[in-house]
């Protein structure tokens, strides 16, 4: 028998039952918009279901066809790796290097600033549209110019080697969200710490180094984190690409293979869409987008995990 005196259970139960009603509106979008998708999800991978018709149970068979017969999940979660470890990689870099560069600028930095953001406001479509068009290999503007100086232009996103750097140039384009981020940031490092690392005889590279590395290491970690889960999820700009490169940019009878040239755009998330909403093929778009979520999960943790060794080897 409980020797908890019964004013102090009703109390406790009441702190409880507080605690719950704050907390219930997490709890719900948690539920509603995370763990009820997730377990769907684990649930139809298991299943044969179009969607229209009642899901009936085939065990393993979606898992063993995406792993085995179909012929686009490879190729895209290797380009989708590929984005992951280039496109994060260098979007980073330039975002910093742009904050650097306009923080130390002393007039018209407000000028520049503009520039470099507003190619970050243009719709995804729109912009990738443009891009598609400036690259064109036989029209468009770059490859005009590079003529002119006796130099051949490459394909751009006709060539199946140049497609994902091709989709990398366009991701650094679009670099004014970072750049504002990181401006903020850089801006926000103590001005006495650099006074005392030139104190000491630090050089432009040690004050970067040991100055505003370690202060700004934290918005590189949510810069970097951000960066692969948005690239995880990279759908729209690839697929507007391949579709325009290709000729093929409207019709409701048209039919496009994902991926021109040679799958070299494929992403992972396109797979999703192709096997759910195309193909009719639920579970197996299922096993794929479980797949794309512990990807994005192994990646975070990772980062995470990195950054704690990190800051534990400063202490």
């Amino acid at each position: 028998m409980s020797t908890v005196p019964y004013g102090l259970r009703a109390k406790r139960r009441k702190s409880a039952l507080r605690t719950l009603g704050f907390l219930s509106p997490w709890l719900i979008g948690l539920s509603v918009f995370f763990l009820y998708p997730l377990i769907s999800t684990v649930y139809f991978s298991f299943m044969k279901y179009d969607g229209f018709t009642a899901p009936t149970w085939v065990g393993l068979k979606n898992w063993s066809y995406v792993f085995n017969d179909n012929p686009f999940f490879w190729p895209a979660l290797r380009n989708t790796l590929w984005l992951v470890l280039v496109m994060v990689t260098l979007r980073v870099v330039f975002g910093l290097g742009i904050g650097l560069l306009i923080t130390k600028i002393k007039t018209g930095a407000g000028v520049f600033r503009t520039l470099f953001y507003l190619p970050y406001l243009a719709p995804p479509v729109a912009a990738t549209v443009s891009f598609v068009f400036l690259l064109n290999p036989g029209t468009g503007p770059v490859n005009t110019i590079l003529d002119k100086f006796g130099i051949e232009g490459p394909q751009w996103f006709n060539d199946p080697t140049w497609s994902k750097p091709s989709l990398t140039i366009l991701a650094l384009w679009c670099i004014g969200d970072l750049m504002v981020i990181f401006m903020a940031s850089l801006l926000d490092v103590p001005k006495e710490q650099y006074e005392a690392a030139e104190l000491d005889g630090a050089n432009a590279w040690h004050r970067f180094r040991f100055v505003t590395l370690p202060n700004i290491s934290p918005i590189i970690l949510f810069a970097v984190v951000t960066g692969v889960i948005a690239t995880m999820q990279y759908y729209t700009e690839p697929l507007v690409a391949a579709k325009v490169a290709s000729g093929v940019i409207g019709g409701s009878g048209q039919q496009f293979e994902p991926g021109y040239p040679e799958k070299s755009t494929l992403t992972v998330p396109q797979v999703v869409y192709n096997l759910g909403f195309q193909r009719f093929d639920t579970g197996a778009a299922c096993v794929v987008a479980l797949v794309l979520f512990a990807l994005a999960m192994v990646f975070t943790g990772f980062l995470m995990r990195r950054r704690s060794g990190f800051l534990s080897a400063e202490d």
